[in-house]
């Protein structure tokens, strides 16, 4: 199964993040916008393990999260990878509560690396992707601040109170996204892990 764990994005959010990538997609007809149904804040990505691995994936998301309670973030501004002058990906950043993600996110891997699983040795930026690019494309400052104006507008908070362990599928040439297991923050009782 090829895994990954992520903050999914709550339904009440998705209608702001239609609206970014709407003004999006006119300013940047070629750029190829994500899923609404798909958006997440990936945490880490596993890449492909066996099935019988997600037992212990649960027991590390349930750790990392033991003394957290929920808590809020704010989309905030539009960036890129590699960078936003020539992306080959478009995402959210937020603002908020953000130490909190940093740690679960250290957490996590710390778990994994004592799974012996390969782990991303990039800085963990926590970000949204919102749109990607088939072919080189560079942003002029105009487009750059186009992007500053898009998230000028006031923006619901995100609630943030569970981690979930995705798996991601192959389905007709794309990838299916399947919620396996949802882990409550600052859980300490498995009443607080509902698996699919």
């Amino acid at each position: 199964m090829r895994f990954f764990i992520a903050l999914e994005i709550p339904n009440e959010n998705k209608a702001a993040f239609q609206a970014i990538q709407d003004r999006l997609h006119t300013l940047i007809p070629q750029a190829r916008l994500t899923n609404l149904g798909k958006i997440h804040l990936t945490l880490a990505f596993v890449g492909e393990q066996p099935e019988e691995l997600k037992k212990e994936l649960i027991e590390v998301i349930s750790s990392s999260v033991q003394d957290i309670p929920p808590f809020e973030v704010t989309p905030a501004y539009i960036d890129g990878f590699p960078s936003i002058h020539e992306p080959q990906v478009l995402w959210v950043g937020t603002k908020g509560d953000i130490d909190k993600i940093l740690i679960i996110a250290r957490r996590i891997t710390e778990g994994l690396e004592d799974l012996n699983l390969p782990i991303d040795e990039r800085r963990f930026i926590p970000h949204i992707t919102i749109a990607k690019f088939n072919n080189h494309f560079q942003l002029n400052r105009e487009l750059e601040d186009d992007l500053d104006k898009i998230m000028g507008a006031t923006f619901d908070p995100i609630k943030i109170s569970s981690i979930k362990l995705f798996e991601s599928a192959p389905q007709n040439g794309l990838h299916k996204h399947r919620v396996l297991a949802e882990i409550k923050l600052a859980s300490e009782y498995p009443e607080n892990i509902y698996l699919s």
